[in-house]
Parts: C-alpha cells; structure tokens; sequence
C-alpha cells in the first residue's frame, strides 16, 4: 500500500530501529512509545485487520511476541511485566491501518492501563446470555 507508514517501514522507505525481521514479519521500536521498549510487531504483507491475515502469519506475529518477551526480560529496561496489545479495527483504536501487535513494557506507577466502563464489576450478564452469545459465535466459527 503507498500510503501506509508500516509498509514504508517494511521496504526501508522509512527509518526504523529493527529488533527482528524474517520474511514474513519485521518488527521495530514504536517512535511513540508508552514506556522504554515498546516494540511494534507487524507483517509484512499490508493487511489491515488480524482477521484478514494468514492463520501461519498470525500465530508466528505471537511466537516472535514470545521471544522478544523473553528478550525484553533479560534486557536492562524497566520492566516488572509486558502488555501485549492488538487493536483490530478504528473502534479499537487501531490508528495505523495496518496489523501491528504492541509489545509494552509495564512498571508500577507508570501511568498506562485500560479504562473498563461504568458498571463494568456490577452489571453482570446472566449465564443463559452467555450462552446465546457463545453459540453464535461457535456457530461462525471456522477450523
């Protein structure tokens, strides 16, 4: 894609400070990062939802995220635990139209976490709800 920065990053078009690069995947510092070590994971091959991409693909973006984990823990940077984060789709807050799974080292006190909404530990669905929601799931389901 032309206009897409990850894919400038990916033909060299762009600078970036690579940890890791096979043919599938290249994965780079994040240039805004939410701690020292923040790591972007992304494919090569511009998709822009993980929905779209390659079962293969997909499962070797999380066997690198594992390396680069344990990477991370040996390394100096501050870090007593790793996020990892995966926006799928503007609703998410997915930003760059590209798929990229975030790699985000976490402290105590550092000042980044989720927000859950109003009611979240309160309004509690009924087991039976779960029920109908897991079956139309199973139900799209594809092996």
């Amino acid at each position: 894609m032309t206009d897409c920065a990850f894919c400038k990053i990916v033909s060299g078009e762009f600078e970036s400070s690579k940890i890791y690069e096979d043919e599938f995947l290249f994965a780079f510092m994040d240039i805004q990062p939410v701690n020292k070590g923040h790591i972007l994971i992304i494919p090569k091959k511009h998709v822009e939802l993980i929905a779209d991409l390659d079962d293969e693909t997909s499962a070797k973006m999380f066997v690198i995220a594992g390396k680069i984990n344990k990477a991370l823990r040996k390394s100096e940077l501050r870090l007593e635990g790793l996020n990892y984060f995966l926006a799928d789709g503007e609703s998410a807050g997915q930003e760059v139209f590209h798929t990229h799974l975030h790699l985000i080292p976490r402290f105590k006190g550092d000042g980044f976490g989720l927000k859950f909404p109003e009611g979240y530990r309160v309004n509690l669905p009924k087991r039976k709800e779960l029920e109908q929601i897991a079956e139309n799931i199973k139900s799209n389901l594809e092996n």
